[in-house]
């Protein structure tokens, strides 16, 4: 795909659905990671599997992970791409373009129905985009969003952002900040974050919560005790939840009630 400014070659990954009809038109949901330290791809090296890509593809969906300009893998020039404009950029720009050009080329994309999640980086990125491109993004989940890199720690923002500057009443830091944006949000949105998250402070998503609450927009909040970052022993539950989401908001369909994704099996030590 071509990034936003026409030219420039962006990778990523596309998921179809194991019973792929080329004849129906299929949501597309983008798991996106924004950098700067890795993109929404991850490493090059082989994996089984991406998360739980092909299992959301094979609910009825197009799935991509896109590594859109400030990633890293690539040249400086590329890399460098949003530094000091998280907050405007978070390679959301090239998220969208990748994704229409992908649309256009394939008619089994229905671009009218995109949607985003992430995970921490991907929450900060999926809340952003919900409300940066209210038209555009229908339905997201925000996972343990470091919403304000202010409430965060300054080895993630400060690295690639640079230092807090003031200027009056404001700072360089609050153009990134979402609960500043919150109002824009149109479409359908999931937050969820770990009550004990050892990365991620929860306040976080309370900042959103907060700022969505006085802007009286809806919204879903999912909270889960007692869990890390990775949700841990609640990382199925959340999950199905996920999926649940997307087929409700996304595909009008109702999933199964309750439906419980078995934890794998503990394997045996190779003695």
């Amino acid at each position: 795909m071509k990034a936003r400014d026409g030219k420039t070659d962006l990778y990523g990954l596309l998921f179809r659905p194991t019973n792929f009809d080329s004849t129906k038109r299929y949501p597309i949901i983008n798991n996106a990671y924004p950098g700067p330290q890795t993109g929404s791809v991850g490493s090059r090296s082989f994996r089984a599997a991406h998360g739980d890509a092909q299992g959301l593809a094979d609910l009825g969906f197009v799935v991509v992970q896109i590594d859109g300009m400030g990633t890293p893998y690539r040249s400086k020039a590329f890399h460098d791409a949003y530094y000091g404009a998280m907050g405007r950029d978070n390679t959301i720009p090239d998220q969208i373009a990748g994704m229409k050009e992908l649309a256009t080329r394939y008619s089994w994309i229905d671009i009218d129905r995109a949607a985003m999640w992430g995970h921490s980086g991907g929450g900060f990125i999926t809340a952003d985009a919900m409300f940066r491109y209210p038209d555009f993004f229908k339905v997201g989940i925000a996972e343990s969003g470091n919403h304000d890199q202010r409430n965060y720690e300054d080895d993630w923002g400060e690295r690639y952002q640079g230092l807090l500057e003031r200027s009056g009443d404001s700072d360089n830091y609050a153009v990134e900040a979402n609960q500043l944006l919150a109002k824009n949000l149109k479409g359908k949105l999931l937050l969820a974050h770990g009550t004990v998250d050892d990365n991620v402070p929860p306040s976080n998503t309370m900042l959103l919560v907060d700022a969505l609450i006085k802007a009286n927009k809806d919204f879903d909040l999912l909270l889960l005790p007692n869990q890390p970052h990775g949700y841990g022993s609640m990382s199925s539950y959340m999950m199905r939840k996920r999926w649940d989401y997307f087929v409700k908001n996304l595909l009008g369909a109702e999933p199964p009630k309750e439906y419980e994704i078995p934890s794998p099996p503990t394997q045996r030590p190779v003695m």
